[in-house]
């Protein structure tokens, strides 16, 4: 079966004037989806006049980067919150989303949604007696052999692996499970029933 990859980028555009006077620390990272990379260069180029750029890095739906120490602040060039809050979460470096010419900080009050959400994820999952472990087909996301090694030390819960392609959360009311352990990607963990492998079995 022959595989044709099409690339797909944004048909925004640019105001160079609004973005050289963009309100942003002095050292910062640019993140950026795929779709906007060439806007990510082009953001680059004009920001590196007055700014210290850090670190310039394509985001994954399901990648945790890292980012220099001297980092103050990450521009993400984005659509909605998916990246921004998490990057904001867990770099605990202020983030700025840059979305058709208009910046917005991400608040603080949406980063302790998503740390409130974690928490009770957790409490779920010490309280649950029944368990379902994710467990996704997806190259690079599948993670059978920690999935079995962390059902294997589940020995005062019920314990049940899931696997898919494409899994559904909504679709998680249907079977009775307590608290579900994600294995795959990270980011799923925005719902309160989830909580992720490396949160539990950080090694």
């Amino acid at each position: 079966m022959k595989i044709m990859f099409v690339s797909a980028k944004t048909k925004s555009e640019i105001n160079g004037k609004k973005i050289s006077q963009l309100k942003l620390p002095k050292k910062i990272a640019i993140a950026y989806s795929i779709q906007f990379k060439e806007i990510a260069e082009k953001v680059l180029k004009i920001l590196s006049a007055n700014h210290k750029i850090t670190l310039i890095i394509q985001v994954l739906g399901c990648s945790s980067p890292k980012f220099p120490s001297e980092t103050e602040a990450i521009l993400l060039l984005s659509t909605g919150k998916f990246h921004a809050v998490s990057l904001a979460f867990e770099s605990k470096i202020p983030v700025y989303v840059l979305e058709e010419n208009n910046l917005k900080k991400i608040s603080k009050e949406e980063i302790d949604l998503l740390d409130k959400k974690r928490k009770t994820s957790y409490l779920k999952f010490l309280n649950a007696d029944k368990i379902g472990i994710l467990v996704s087909t997806k190259p690079g996301q599948e993670n059978l052999t920690k999935a079995v090694s962390f059902k294997s030390k589940l020995k005062d819960k019920k314990s049940y692996l899931f696997m898919g392609n494409n899994i559904d959360i909504n679709e998680f009311e249907n079977f009775g499970i307590n608290s579900w352990v994600n294995t795959s990607c990270p980011r799923m963990d925005f719902d309160s029933s989830v909580i992720n492998l490396k949160t539990l079995n950080p090694s």
